[in-house]
């Protein structure tokens, strides 16, 4: 997809104070520092849409764009390990998981994971409750240029691996990389798929 315009249009700490409109939203998610932003500033050709840090947690907030006018894309807060009070921790939990439940117009959540470490019990955990309560979701490597063709397909395989411990069938799975915009054709493609009929793009 060519984006033509991408808009910021706010930061929330609550989903219910969000705006609600008709236009499909996806949401990108993973753990502090996994390389969330760049991948976002990736798929909507933008360097600066969502702010990037080295500082694990530096997303807090319910943060959305607006793209070409006919989708919505949300970055959420990493989960897991960040330089934050375990206060704020338990609000960033609380803030995903109600946005996660009640988000009308949610289409699908991407699940990042870094390629380059083993499956971490936090991303499993994670995955697997989104699984339990039905949302639609797509996992994503990222970090790819760093690695090897063969460490790549290790890393994925152990963490298919872990998940089918629960699960039947894995999630979709796609492997990234923000440096080199491995993975955004894939990407849009899951967007376009899971929107058909809705808009022609």
């Amino acid at each position: 997809m060519n984006v033509k315009e991408a808009t910021y249009l706010g930061s929330w700490e609550k989903s219910a104070e969000m705006p609600h409109t008709n236009l499909p939203e996806f949401a990108f998610i993973g753990r502090s520092n996994v390389g969330k932003s760049s991948l976002i500033n990736m798929v909507v050709q933008r360097r600066e849409l969502a702010r990037t840090s080295s500082k694990p947690g530096k997303t807090q907030t319910l943060n959305l764009f607006k793209i070409n006018d006919v989708i919505q894309i949300c970055d959420l807060p990493g989960y897991g390990y960040a330089k934050v009070s375990q206060t704020d921790r338990f609000k960033f939990s609380k803030m995903i998981k109600y946005y996660l439940k009640n988000r009308p117009n949610l289409f699908c959540l991407f699940v990042l994971v870094d390629l380059r470490i083993p499956p971490q019990k936090i991303d499993i955990e994670f995955i697997n409750d989104c699984g339990a309560d039905g949302i639609p979701m797509v996992i994503v490597g990222t970090k790819a240029d760093k690695l090897k063709d063969e460490v790549i397909a290790k890393s994925v395989n152990d963490i298919k691996a872990e998940l089918l411990k629960d699960w039947e069938e894995c999630p979709p799975f796609i492997i990234s990389s923000s440096e080199t915009l491995l993975g955004r054709d894939e990407i849009w493609n899951v967007i376009q798929t899971s929107m058909k009929g809705w808009f022609n793009l």
